[in-house]
């Protein structure tokens, strides 16, 4: 078709491991414990089932079905919709020897003018940093550690990271939120933003403390409470983590006309505030994940 451009975008890499160990990696592709896909920083793959012909899902805004595997060799993702265009991509394990493999990953797309002018501006820095930082956790996972340096992840596939990032939505102050509620009964405002949390992103509140610059007031098993008082004002902040989102809310206490007149101000200023002290906070950490706890160089968000 006049105008239709097709794409082949190809990764491999030799791991110094038996095809048998990182193919029961490829086996756990879009499984709760997936050791390959590199979330939190970039999307999870989720499908409808376990990993099989028939399997429908996708990354992110690219979705796929899963249309041939091989238990420990092989799996093949066929597009299925018009978003990025018509193909597939592959991911496959080939022996080389007693305790050597190459892991592979082909991507092969029919697209149009628009969708190949996006994926050269935009996917495809994010796609190869993604494949390169999933064969990085298929070393990682085989052999303990990473034996080189981590995938670089380029500037324009951060900007896009960035760009696209969730951003935090206006809620109802949780009644979960508990040591909150405790620490100001009655508050003069009180407003709450919720972001989703990403597989593989710490539900500790513990890990919270690290990112958000004021004293902590008070922690409980899925709460942490920060804030500062003031003689014209007290605030309490609460981040609170479930399984799925992070909520972070605020209440405020004013004592006087100073407060009042302070706050008048401030409340306009606030929203804009907290919601990038909660998206930076849930950005930062999201890339400051690593498999088994492993950190590897500066966190550049």
């Amino acid at each position: 078709m006049r105008g239709m451009r097709t794409v082949r975008n190809a990764h491999h890499r030799i791991v110094q491991a038996p095809a048998e160990t990182v193919g029961a990696l490829l086996d756990r592709l879009s499984s709760p414990d997936d050791p390959l896909f590199p979330t939190p920083v970039w999307p999870a793959m989720v499908l409808d089932r376990p990993l099989g012909p028939g399997a429908d899902g996708g990354h992110g805004r690219v979705r796929y079905r899963v249309t041939a595997y091989e238990p420990g060799r092989s799996v093949r993702f066929d597009t299925t919709d018009d978003g990025i265009g018509t193909g597939f991509h592959r991911f496959d394990v080939e022996p080389l020897g007693p305790g050597r493999c190459r892991i592979s990953h082909v991507l092969e797309v029919t697209m149009g003018a628009r969708a190949f002018a996006l994926w050269k501006l935009a996917i495809q820095p994010v796609h190869d940093t993604m494949v390169e930082e999933a064969f990085d956790n298929a070393e990682r996972a085989a052999l303990g550690s990473l034996p080189h340096p981590p995938a670089r992840r380029s500037p324009r596939a951060l900007f896009f990271n960035r760009l696209f990032w969730a951003r935090p939505a206006a809620v109802s102050v949780p009644a979960g939120a508990r040591l909150l509620h405790e620490a100001v009964g009655r508050p003069d405002f009180a407003d709450a933003w919720r972001m989703p949390l990403k597989p593989g992103m710490d539900r500790d509140p513990d890990a919270w403390r690290h990112v958000l610059p004021f004293p902590v007031r008070g922690q409980a098993t899925q709460e942490l409470l920060v804030g500062k008082d003031a003689s014209h004002l007290d605030f309490r902040s609460s981040v609170l983590l479930d399984e799925d989102s992070v909520t972070l809310s605020t209440a405020v206490r004013i004592h006087n006309t100073r407060g009042r007149l302070y706050f008048t101000l401030v409340r306009h200023v606030h929203p804009y505030m907290a919601r990038l002290m909660l998206w930076r906070a849930h950005r930062r950490l999201a890339f400051a994940t690593r498999p088994s706890g492993e950190r590897n160089g500066p966190v550049l968000v």
